[in-house]
């Protein structure tokens, strides 16, 4: 297993076990909101593993250009059986991309997904107003113009609704409605509770919307179309 992170490369054998973390074999970053020992690689079973070994954090892992996504929660694992997976996952405002590649993987994406993928459709059949997209876009900006896997900021609803030249109210209130269509359609991690939006609705709305490319790069002009009249 091949692990890809800001630039730097490392190689996992069967029979280690890879840590990523605040420390660890790849330490990510000295952030005190991240874990001394995050994420866990190690392989059994004829398999790559992915396990949350953290107490707090979720990471978003996604697969075959986002058409098969995970949400790992805090004690769980999933095998990793497509050659390309993509770890993204948040700790206070930062948040971090990591690749992994099996070379001799289990599964591999079919023709018809690697056709849909390379188009123009998004892997969650949800439409969204343009005005809606441009808060999606405006939380990802910093994610959007990374080169690789790496490091970004996440903005403060604040500063992203300032971006738009919006009001707070008109911000808070298009996040909603993206984040209550997502829950409707399964999405995790957007809310707490019935009836109560969670805190870290933010970042995961950013880790699932370029995870599954429901935004990509070419939508980063949004951010200067102005006011969109949904």
């Amino acid at each position: 297993m091949r692990i890809d992170f800001s630039g730097e490369g490392f190689e996992v054998a069967p029979g280690d076990v890879f840590t990523i973390g605040r420390e660890g074999d790849l330490q990510v970053d000295d952030n005190p909101y991240l874990h001394r020992v995050f994420l866990e690689v190690w392989h059994a079973d004829g398999l790559w593993w992915l396990s949350n070994v953290g107490s707090r954090l979720t990471a978003t892992v996604s697969s075959a250009g986002g058409a098969v996504q995970s949400w790992l929660s805090p004690g769980a694992r999933l095998p990793l059986v497509f050659e390309e997976t993509v770890v993204v996952f948040t700790a206070g405002p930062t948040t971090y991309e990591v690749g992994l590649c099996a070379p001799a993987a289990q599964y591999a994406v079919t023709r018809q997904v690697q056709e849909s993928i390379s188009g123009d459709t998004t892997v969650m059949p949800v439409r969204f107003t343009a005005s809606q997209k441009q808060a999606i876009v405006a939380l990802a900006e910093p994610m959007l113009r990374r080169e690789g896997m790496s490091v970004s900021d996440l903005p403060s609803s604040a500063a992203a609704a300032e971006r738009l030249g919006w009001s707070m109210s008109r911000f808070n209130r298009k996040l909603d409605n993206v984040c209550d269509k997502l829950d409707r359609m399964g999405v995790q991690g957007l809310r707490g509770a019935p009836g109560k939006l969670a805190m870290n609705r933010r970042a995961r709305l950013v880790e699932y919307a370029v995870s599954s490319q429901l935004i990509s790069r070419a939508d980063l002009p949004l951010l200067d179309a102005g006011d969109l009249d949904d």
